[in-house]
């Protein structure tokens, strides 16, 4: 019988506790032991923080332990779990995705406690941790190929009630924008099974990529509005982005997803949360096949607001360059 997911230490102990969540050994490796910390202060709520589902955003990794240091002090109620990487394995090869596996961990929960490393990991998590919060924050940084403002998104839920939580908490981060992002049905994301279960989700993305000391800055002072507001912890909200003391609420649809008309090098033109009209220019791109074959131009559908753009980089025919965006009907 395969040995079931564990953590090293007693959750429900008083105080500040360190040890590992131990995600069982399989046919592809051996098995891995995730640092975790947990500040328990009694009676309130119970929040869950993790890093490291993309490996290559280093972003959560670097401010879940910045937090770490900061609550045995800050907090005064609740409980806090930190486990700054939930995939240590693409975080140490700084891959999207598991090297052993080739799998995507956000897409294969709630897992399997016999299946890859992935599955397992996406298990562990699932049955050990999941049921012992009531939030959670999942804390991603888009990847190192994209430039979007500093937000908090989520997706939308049936659940009125939960929705309406979900907004309010991620809004509370300050950031310059709260993000209700529609998606394809993608089976096997870390949200979907939280919000099954009745959990507030909320995911940060942290555009950029380069993992800058004032980008993290700015991360590490939202996500801390965010505990402040739980009442987890004492303090009082700073602006992360003083150039945008007034966030917004928007929404990105399944449409709004602007795919390369083909192959080749793409040149942004515009810049994140610009405001464009039908038709305005968003990049160019250029062929790698010919010096004189005219540039693409690649224009908005619709009139919105950017955002996300590509980084200037080589795209396929169909790869998202854009990501258009436009205020949220309550």
């Amino acid at each position: 019988m395969n040995e079931v997911p564990h953590l090293t230490f007693d959750p429900g102990a008083s105080g500040v506790s360190t040890g590992h969540l131990v995600v069982p050994k399989g046919a592809d490796c051996e098995a891995l032991s995730l640092p975790v910390f947990s500040c328990n202060r009694g009676k309130g709520p119970s929040l869950l923080i993790t890093g490291g589902n993309h490996g290559n955003e280093l972003e959560g990794p670097i401010v879940a332990r910045r937090l770490a240091e900061w609550l045995p002090e800050a907090q005064t109620c609740g409980r806090v779990i930190i486990v700054p990487e939930i995939n240590p394995l693409a975080v140490q090869a700084w891959t999207r995705n598991t090297p052993i596996d080739g799998k995507n961990l956000n897409r294969v929960f709630p897992g399997r406690v016999d299946g890859s490393v992935s599955e397992r990991i996406a298990d562990a998590v699932s049955r050990v941790l999941l049921p012992m919060a009531d939030i959670v924050f999942d804390l991603h940084s888009f990847g190192p190929t994209w430039d979007i403002p500093p937000s908090v998104i989520m997706h939308p839920v049936a659940d009125a009630d939960l929705m309406t939580k979900m907004i309010g908490i991620a809004e509370a981060f300050k950031l310059p924008v709260t993000l209700v992002w529609e998606h394809n049905d993608t089976p096997g994301m870390f949200d979907t099974v939280a919000h099954n279960q009745g959990k507030v989700l909320v995911c940060t993305e942290f555009g950029g990529g380069t993992v800058s000391a004032g980008a993290l800055a700015q991360y590490e002072a939202g996500v801390r509005n965010g505990i402040i507001a739980l009442g987890l912890a004492e303090g009082e909200a700073d602006h992360p982005l003083r150039e945008h003391k007034s966030s917004r609420t928007l929404e990105t649809l399944v449409s709004d997803e602007l795919g390369s008309p083909a192959r080749g090098i793409f040149e942004p033109v515009c810049s994140v949360l610009d405001e464009v009209k039908q038709g305005a220019l968003i990049g160019v791109l250029r062929s790698m096949e010919s010096l004189s074959a005219h540039p693409i131009e690649i224009c908005a559908p619709t009139a919105s607001v950017v955002y996300a753009i590509r980084s200037g980089g080589y795209v396929d025919g169909n790869e998202a360059v854009a990501f258009f965006a436009r205020p949220l009907k309550v």
